[in-house]
Formats: structure tokens, sequence, C-alpha cells
């Protein structure tokens, strides 16, 4: 017989809880205070117990001594209020406190990825780790464990109160409890597994969203909203019927807790009145009491075991919850996806020279995508990178600026291993041009400086005078200042790509590298844009991929490559005079500008 699985990870519980060591105090504190809370949880049954005996039942009503017992009551109230009040907030404080600190270092972790990481991860999956998944373990802190140590104190106390009082009563009182045991452990095992099952199509949910919400404009375009909104409602079902497992298992599991509480009472009033008439009630109690509270004070002190009785199962659920959540972000966070920073050169400024040497690289396994690729870029000059889809221009650049790593060979600048540079200060001197320009929600100043606050305004004008894109954003409402929306949606495509030239500029980059920024745009914003390049690459390094071959004709050197091998490589009158591979494109470019005209 296969051994059955824990109900609670306590590896991975303990994990969580040194979560807490930056506030080990106030750990600490509501752990002493859940001690203090569950011995005065017995005071008031005791005191009812006490009160009614000495105090009510004839022939001992004694109207002073009530009185004062009543004061008792209030002041041991107001005790337990303040101390419940205070367990309260700073276990909901540690929970918050732990959020703050796990969302940083999740986000940092995304921040500090390879791009592989985000090539094989969707956003809503990233976007549900950072957001509900460390929620979850907030829950864990603020609803779970401390106050799951509470229950089991106030359950030990509450026990123990019985039988000092009678232990015939207590057994009588605690007599379902096996089968509320039972009933228990069934409940944690079905939500578990529906827990888990819920997060996954959370997951699930978040990533679809995400992906179908950002191609919105495809979807319209080729008319598949019902088809995408039947996917939707397959994930939408899914997550639904996750959800009612778990509810259908609380809505079992509460009417049981009730009814075993009813039998409870039941046998307590039959068990306690026979003690009563038998007169045997409190004999050896220190107390002295006669026994008539007893039942008043048993009924106090079963709903006090109850009580967490009811909702210790809810409240291992919770931890349950926190804990598939917090496997999904240590697994997150195990995960060194960073690429390696050991470099320790440093330096202030780059002269450009770039060298590759028989590199080789591939994004899977050995499906090269660069074949023993070797060239030279002189410090200053300009390479333009031609070939068909697919050929490997854009992953020459990608591993240029280490956002990809190679598996052979060697890339150099200034005669310098890339992999000794220290990576900030690699990428910090390069710039790079997207095809497809990314603008964020924010003024247009902000899309330019990335909030980098060294940055100044006339920094930013004079670069965009430079570039000529000054002109169109002072008429923008606002300016430099005008709100752009998400992906700069309310800009055209030839102004968002003079933005982002303008964004290249002001970090003042030694090497520029400008990957299809013409590709998308017309005839005549490829003109202002054409101007705009020959700004930025004037006095640096420079590497440009073209698919419009006269943009770079006047490039010093040009590399052509065809399914990741480096076929040719010279200026433009060379390679035309080779009668190769660049010399067929260039025909059949112009063969096609002459078929459009």
């Amino acid at each position: 017989m296969a051994k059955q699985a824990p109900l609670i990870d306590f590896t991975l519980l303990k994990r969580i809880i040194r979560l807490a060591d930056p506030y080990r105090l106030v750990f600490y504190g509501s752990m002493v205070l859940s001690v203090v809370l569950a011995v005065l949880s017995i005071g008031r049954p005791l005191l009812v117990i006490y009160t009614v005996d000495q105090h009510i039942a004839p022939p001992n009503f004694h109207p002073e001594g009530l009185k004062q017992m009543a004061l008792y009551m209030l002041l041991l109230l107001v005790v337990e209020a303040l101390l419940r009040y205070t367990f309260n907030y700073t276990t909901a404080w540690l929970g918050q406190n732990i959020v703050k600190d796990m969302r940083l270092r999740v986000y940092s972790h995304i921040l500090n990825s390879r791009l592989k990481y985000f090539d094989l991860t969707p956003i809503g999956t990233s976007t549900t780790r950072t957001i509900t998944d460390i929620e979850a373990i907030n829950d864990t802190f603020s609803e779970g464990l401390i106050s799951i140590v509470a229950d089991i104190l106030t359950i030990v106390t509450v026990t123990l109160a019985m039988f000092y009082t009678n232990w015939k009563v207590a057994i009588a009182s605690i007599a379902v409890l096996p089968a509320l045991l039972w009933v228990t452990r069934w409940f944690q095992e079905g939500v578990k597994k529906s827990f888990q099952d819920e997060r996954t199509q959370i997951g699930r949910m978040n990533a679809f969203l995400q992906e179908h919400i950002t191609g919105m404009r495809i979807i319209q375009i080729f008319n598949a909203e019902e088809r995408e909104r039947k996917k939707f409602d397959a994930i939408n079902q899914s997550l639904r019927d996750a959800n009612i497992r778990g509810i259908w298992y609380y809505s079992l599991f509460f009417p049981a807790v009730e009814v075993c509480l009813a039998v409870a009472i039941g046998l307590m009033v039959w068990i306690g009145s026979g003690e009563i008439l038998q007169g045997s009630v409190f004999n050896q109690n220190p107390l002295d009491v006669k026994g008539v509270g007893i039942i008043s004070g048993f009924l106090l002190l079963i709903n006090m075991l109850f009580r967490p009785l009811r909702f210790i199962a809810d409240k291992v659920n919770v931890i349950q919850r926190g804990l598939v959540a917090s496997e999904r972000v240590f697994k997150l966070l195990d995960k060194d996806e960073r690429i390696a920073n050991n470099g320790t050169h440093s330096p202030q400024k780059l002269e450009g020279k770039i060298a590759f040497e028989n590199v080789w690289f591939a994004y899977n396994e050995n499906n090269w995508v660069l074949k023993d690729v070797s060239f030279q870029l002189n410090a200053g000059e300009t390479l333009a990178i031609v070939g068909a889809t697919g050929s490997g221009k854009t992953s020459t650049i990608s591993v240029l600026g280490r956002f990809y790593e190679t598996q052979k060979g060697a890339v150099k600048i200034d005669g310098v291993n890339i992999e000794d540079y220290e990576l900030s200060a690699l990428r910090c001197r390069m710039s790079v041009v997207l095809q497809d320009v990314f603008l964020f929600a924010g003024s247009v100043f902000e899309n330019i400086t990335l909030r980098n606050k060294n940055i100044s305004k006339e920094t930013v004008v004079a670069a965009a005078k430079m570039v000529g894109a000054h002109e169109f954003i002072s008429k923008l409402p606002g300016g430099y200042e005008y709100e752009v929306m998400e992906r700069g949606a309310t800009l055209s495509m030839g102004q968002r790509q003079l933005i982002s030239f303008v964004r290249a500029l002001v970090y003042n980059p030694d090497i520029l590298i400008l990957d299809e920024a013409t590709s998308s745009i017309d005839s005549e914003s490829e003109a202002l844009i054409q101007r705009a390049i020959e700004k930025l690459v004037d006095g640096r390094t420079s590497i440009v991929i073209a698919h419009r071959l006269s943009t770079i004709r006047h490039a010093h050197k040009i590399m052509v490559l065809d399914k990741g091998e480096l076929k040719e490589y010279g200026t433009h009158e060379e390679l035309l005079s080779k009668n190769g591979y660049y010399k067929k494109l260039y025909d059949m470019q112009l063969l096609k500008q002459r078929e459009a005209a």
C-alpha cells in the first residue's frame, strides 16, 4: 500500500517561517501573545461556574459578590480584547511585510533573469507568482500558522480546564472528537487537491488573458473573437469547477462540525445533570461549589473548544494554500535564470572594437542559430547585417549584449571577452533600438529617460532636436509631459521609433545597435528616420540590421548571414563584385522596387 503523503510539507513550512527572520521579535511576540490568550480564554467559563454556584444559585445568592464578579469579568474581557487586537494587528503586519519583501525579491529575480526565461514563461505566469501566489503566503502568517498555534493552545487549555472541573462531564463533552478528527482529515485531503487545481487554473487564466488582451488587435482583425471566447470559457469553467469542488467540501464539513457540537452539548447536559442530581459534582474542587453552574460553564467551554476545532481545519487549508503557492514561488527563485555576472572589468568608456571569434550559439540544445561566426569591426565603424528571416541577425546582437550566452567561441569588445566585463558596465555603454518599439504608460520624457534622474530635460531636448523628434513632440498636448498610453498606442509607428532613437541617444552609448528600425514604417517616415540614424551612428561603433539594402549601402562593412553561417563580409562595392549572396539579395530588392514603380 502506497504511503500517504503528509497533509503539510514541514520542510517547505520551515522555509516559509524563515521568511520572518527579519521580523523575529514580532514573530516571537505573536507566539507569546497566543500563549497568553489561550490561558486567558478559560478565565470567563471558570468565573461563570464560580459566580453561578457561589453568588447566584440558592442558597448562595450574594448581590454584592455578584457585582464584584461582574467587574472581574469585565476587566478580563477588556484585557483579552486589547490583547486580541494586538495579536491580530501584529500577525497581519508581519504577513504584509513578508509579502512586501517577497514581492520585491521575486520581481528583482525576474528583472535579472536572462531573456530565455521570458521566451519560455508566459507573462501571466510571472504575474501570478508575483501577486496572487505571494498573497497566499501572507495568509499563511496572518490567518494560518500563528492562528493555528493559538487555536491548539486554546484547545489544550480548555480541555485541561474541563477535566479539572469534572472529568466525567469532560469525557462526555469530547466523546465526539474522534469522529470530528476523521471528518477534518477527509476535509483537508479533499480541499488540498482542489486548492492545487485552483492555483493551476488561475495561472492558466492569467497567462491567457495577458496574451490575448495584448494581441487583441490580431484577434479582431482575423475575426477570431468567438473562437477565443470559447477557449476562455473552457479555462473559466475549469477554474469554476476547481472552486466548486472546494466549496463542496466546505458545505459538508461545517454542518458535520455543527452536528458534532450538538451531540457534545447533549452528552454534556445528560451527564452533567446526572452528576448534579447525585450531588457529587465538584466535591473535591478547591472552589467548593455545589455544581449548579456546571451546565452554563461547560456550555461556554464546549463552544470555546469547538470554535477553534471548527476553523482549525480551514486554517490548515490556508497553510496548504500558502504551501502550494510558496512552492511555485520558491521554484521560481531556486532556478538560476540570471546571466552569470562574475566579470570585474568596468571601464568608463568603450573604444568600440568588436570581434566575434568562432562563435556558436543555440537557444535550445544543439539547434545552432549561429555557426562558427567570426568577424572584426573597428572602433567607430558601422556594420550592416543582412540575410533572410531566421539567418541569425538578431541573435548576433543578442549575444553581443550578453542577453543570451554563447555555447562556443568568444565575443570580445576592445580585446576583452564580454564575460570579463561587469554586466551593468557593459550594457550601460550600449544602446539598442528594436523594430518593435515598446513605450510604457507615462510621459514622453519618462519614456525617453526611463526615469533616470541623471538625465536632464535639456539633454533630452537636445537629443530630440538632433534626431528630428523635437518638432512633433512639441506639438503634442503637454509636449514632453504628454502621457503616452500603454505601448504608445496614441502615437504613430514613426513617432514611436523617433522616441526610441532619442532614448538611445540620451544615454550617449559607445556602441549603438539598430534592429530593423525602419522595417515597419512608410517611405516618408523612413527618410526622416534615416537622417536620424545618420546622426546616431556618427562617431560610434554601430551595428545595423536592415531588410532594405538601400539604407545600408554606406556602411563601412556588410555581413551576410544565411542559416546561421557567415557567407560574405566586406563593403557594398566589394560584395556586389563577388556576385554572391549579397548580389542576389540586392538584385531581388531592386527588381521589386522597379515592379512597384
